[in-house]
């Protein structure tokens, strides 16, 4: 069957010269100049024609792989009421990020972020025996989370569309291979869109659960950090990553001193003064967990990984103190606390901060530290925590191997979660013994308008966008260079090529510059483009390989039988 020819003379595209002044990442860039999305407000996108195809092809891969493991397609509201998200915890839990609302008569709602708490409920209506079990649930739809940043285009936005699905069944052993499917289906889904993608650990949040792995796709605008090990298969997303610590050698460390430290509140300005190495001194964050203050020690030549130390207090709120923090309590000097003495405060600190070391750190009082402040004789740890941020060169936990650090694009996320939804809501059927079996489940999620925007990351070039065939808005862009004899054979070429079954983008506005219409065929990125140019009176074409850049010249018969072949 013939498919259908789209005219640039009517299709409502407007390429632009320029890079949106807002615009940061490259995908942002493109796509807008590309004339495939357009902003409404921040975080929120319209998608024109040529960026509805696109995402329309990644949809369709997603679709198809899902239904080829067994996945039913259903579609839920987005508009959903508060009460299971209540009965959940994820009412509070979500904090912020979730887009609360009243109807008229006052009761609250929300817009979905996630649906586990609607699939529950659903299977629980409709599925009453393990006769009705095991089932793969999906849907495509679009989702809502209020960013704080929304930013970087399509790929971090308050609206998106995303696939999630659900898998649910009887046993631990039914869960394991449910997740083991969706696993080898997203590698398969991936595979098809020419994302370059990593697998690696990850934690589970707010989403609950147990095990939990991400797909990455690397790319220098990703807002995640990930950790891959050069001598073995680990990787693992920086919040999951967790390192044993040797306990060291036991050493008798003289009494405390304390030193004379003016204007020292940084670790910076602190080993400067004294001439020491960061590693040596004890840095102490204080932060809120739940209003409460609670300090976290690491050594001084690292970070506390906000995320890390938020996932391990959830679903408690984590929240950095501020100067109005301090004005109650005397006991707290800023840029100078130190674990000893302090009252009131719990104490959590890294492995690193072994019973037995000793270290350099705040003395409790403007302008002063203290030396030889030892973990275990002169303080007391309430908790170990691991929860600082990685660094190159980390041991691997695995093979202790340096680690890399690398920025990708999260593109999707499988969960086990257990039983956590399912105790929620009382999900049982009846099983083979004839007595209630609870249900055990799954989720996972493959971000759909997030995967363009990496593709776009990942596959353009200095010229523009470059799609993978398998998404990009046609098969072939045909240009004709301007003239009269060109518009006809380019006209020619794009009908033979929509009856061989090819997709086909055909500019031949006229009026409009043949470098303007090169120019936009590279920026748009359609993988082929063939050219009606200066050998169009005998019957010649270019075609010319976006991706590679390599040219030959074909008669309009060889053309379209290369093309279709």
């Amino acid at each position: 069957m013939a498919a259908q020819v789209q005219r640039m003379s009517r299709l409502m595209v407007k390429t632009l010269r320029d890079d949106p002044a807002d615009a940061e990442t490259l995908s942002h860039k493109l796509l807008v100049r590309a004339g495939y999305v357009r902003r409404n407000a921040a975080g929120i996108w319209s998608w024109l024609p040529l960026g509805k195809q696109v995402l329309e092809n990644v949809t369709r891969v997603v679709r198809e792989e899902m239904d080829a493991m067994g996945g039913q397609e259903v579609l839920l509201p987005a508009v959903l009421p508060k009460e299971p998200y209540e009965a959940s915890g994820r009412w509070e839990e979500y904090g912020p990020e979730l887009f609360r609302l009243k109807d008229r008569k006052g009761a609250d709602y929300l817009l979905g972020p996630t649906h586990e708490e609607i699939f529950t409920l659903l299977v629980k209506d409709q599925c009453s025996s393990y006769k009705d079990l095991p089932v793969v649930l999906y849907q495509i739809q679009s989702k809502y989370r209020d960013e704080a940043r929304p930013r970087s285009g399509i790929l971090r936005g308050r609206e998106f569309l995303m696939k999630d699905s659900y898998s649910f069944d009887t046993t631990d052993e039914g869960l394991t291979e449910s997740y083991g499917l969706h696993r080898e289906a997203y590698i398969k889904i991936f595979r098809r869109l020419g994302l370059d993608h990593r697998i690696v650990s990850a934690v589970s949040g707010a989403m609950g659960g147990s095990a939990s792995e991400e797909f990455l796709a690397p790319a220098a605008a990703g807002e995640d950090t990930f950790v891959h090990c050069t001598s073995c298969d680990y990787a693992a997303n920086t919040e999951a990553v967790t390192f044993t610590v040797e306990a060291p050698a036991a050493v008798a460390h003289p009494a405390m001193e304390e030193l004379d430290t003016p204007d020292t509140p940084t670790i910076e300005s602190l080993a400067a003064h004294l001439g020491v190495r960061a590693s040596a001194t004890l840095k102490n964050l204080l932060v809120k967990v739940d209003g409460e203050i609670v300090a976290v020690g690491v050594p001084g030549d690292r970070e506390v990984d906000l995320g890390k130390l938020g996932d391990h207090l959830a679903p408690a709120q984590v929240e950095l103190v501020t100067a109005e923090d301090f004005t109650d309590r005397p006991d707290l000097v800023r840029g100078y606390v130190g674990p000893q003495g302090l009252e009131k405060v719990r104490y959590l600190a890294d492995p690193r901060i072994a019973a037995g070391t000793a270290w350099i750190t705040g003395a409790n009082k403007d302008g002063a530290h203290v030396r030889n402040v030892v973990a275990g004789r002169d303080f007391e740890i309430d908790e170990y925590v691991d929860v600082v941020v990685v660094q190159d060169g980390d041991p691997c936990p695995k093979c202790g191997t340096g680690l890399k650090l690398d920025r990708a694009i999260e593109i999707g996320h499988i969960f086990q979660l257990g039983r956590k939804y399912a105790d929620a809501f009382q999900l049982d059927v009846l099983g083979q013994n004839g007595k209630p079996t609870r249900v055990t489940m799954g989720s996972y999620g493959i971000g759909v308008s997030r995967a363009v925007a990496a593709l776009a990351e990942q596959t353009a070039d200095e010229q523009g966008l470059c799609w993978p065939a398998e998404i990009a808005p046609a098969d072939v862009h045909v240009v004709a260079a301007g003239k009269a004899l060109q518009i006809e054979l380019a006209l020619q070429a794009a009908e033979q090529l929509a009856e061989a079954g090819l997709r086909v983008l055909v500019d031949e506005r006229p009026g409009v510059s043949p470098g303007v219409k090169f120019t936009d065929a590279e920026l748009i990125g359609v993988p082929k483009i063939l050219v009606a140019g200066r050998r169009a009176a005998e019957g010649v074409l270019e075609l010319k390989d976006r991706r590679t850049g390599e040219r030959e010249e074909l008669p309009l018969a060889e053309a379209v039988a290369r093309l279709r072949a």
